[in-house]
């Protein structure tokens, strides 16, 4: 069974929410994610076996490595999901339920960003420094207390789009199997999406299929996190807005920037700027009016923001049902 009614899909994806707001990422059987990040590494290896490969092939091996994870992705998830229905459709509805769950990661989000906000409040920079680096590319081991906090808080501002209204829009459209595919493009963009001698060419599908993929639901996100900071204390809404007229654009990537523009004048904090990664050094534009200096309570105050958005849209999604019904 795989056609489902908009009330029974709608409910599933509430569901899903509710499972990895208590859950969040299951540590077993292994995350599909892991599993799809293992393909990658697998495919790459065999796609790069030839030693010396023109820009041109490169980025032609890169299509292929990035349709075939998306369609293996979505096959499988196809497969699972009508197996599951045609034995009985409350099990169809469970396993459906399920891997969206795994699709997202609100409280994933949150739980990484408080292994850093822990530690800072004990002044503990060793211990916020070693889990900033689980979560970010750049270096951490020179970072005082509000690079840090800047790192965690961009981070926790972009993967709001990925990790949760990005899988919740395309579980909309089409379940499991769409949700996973957008998992698989996103997981793609973040271990070959990269603009450096290894991945430039071989990497360019990647990317720019998980910038299609993002455009809608990162100017859907840029709405929440306003809405979001229209019902918290101390938080600017519109200053939020304004944000995102004034700096999104100025983000090297065309979805990044609204949420981190978005938070950051929510905040009345600046993100971007100057990072380190191994030996180059980036200068990122940036975001927001730093109306304050950055403190270790932004954390807990981008964590709010990310549930903020997550309750407007699981809101939304009441408010269709009840249309529906």
């Amino acid at each position: 069974m795989l056609i489902y009614t908009w009330n029974e899909i709608i409910c599933m994806v509430l569901a899903a929410i509710a499972i990895d707001l208590v859950i969040g990422d299951p540590k077993w059987p292994t995350h599909p994610v892991i599993r799809i990040g293992r393909w990658i590494s697998w495919m790459e290896k065999r796609l790069r076996r030839r030693t010396s490969i023109t820009p041109h092939a490169l980025k032609w091996r890169g299509v292929v490595l990035a349709l075939s994870t998306m369609l293996a992705a979505c096959g499988i998830m196809l497969a699972l999901t009508w197996a599951a229905g045609e034995i009985h459709p409350w099990l169809g509805y469970a396993v459906t339920t399920w891997f969206i769950s795994t699709t997202i990661a609100v409280k994933g989000l949150k739980d990484a960003a408080m292994l850093v906000a822990v530690p800072l409040a004990a002044g503990n920079l060793a211990d916020a420094r070693k889990y900033t680096g689980y979560i970010v590319g750049r270096d951490t081991a020179q970072l005082d207390e509000g690079e840090l906090t800047r790192a965690v808080v961009e981070t926790v501002a972009e993967n709001t789009v990925d990790g949760v209204i990005s899988p919740l829009i395309f579980a909309l459209i089409g379940g499991a199997p769409l949700a996973m595919l957008y998992r698989a493009a996103n997981t793609l963009d973040s271990m070959v999406g990269y603009k450096n001698e290894r991945y430039l060419h071989f990497g360019w599908a990647s990317a720019r299929w998980d910038d299609v993929m993002n455009w809608i639901p990162a100017r859907l996100t840029g709405l929440l996190l306003v809405l979001s900071a229209a019902v918290q204390p101390r938080m600017d809404a519109l200053r939020a807005a304004r944000s995102i007229s004034r700096f999104a654009r100025l983000h090297p990537s065309p979805n990044s920037g609204i949420p981190e523009s978005a938070v950051a004048g929510a905040l009345g904090i600046e993100l971007g700027g100057r990072n380190v990664y191994g030996t180059v050094i980036s200068e990122r534009a940036r975001m927001g009016w730093p109306l304050r200096p950055l403190s270790r309570k932004d954390i807990n105050a981008a964590v709010r923001l990310l549930y903020g958005a997550t309750g407007w849209m699981a809101g939304g999604l009441l408010c269709a049902l009840w249309v529906l019904n």
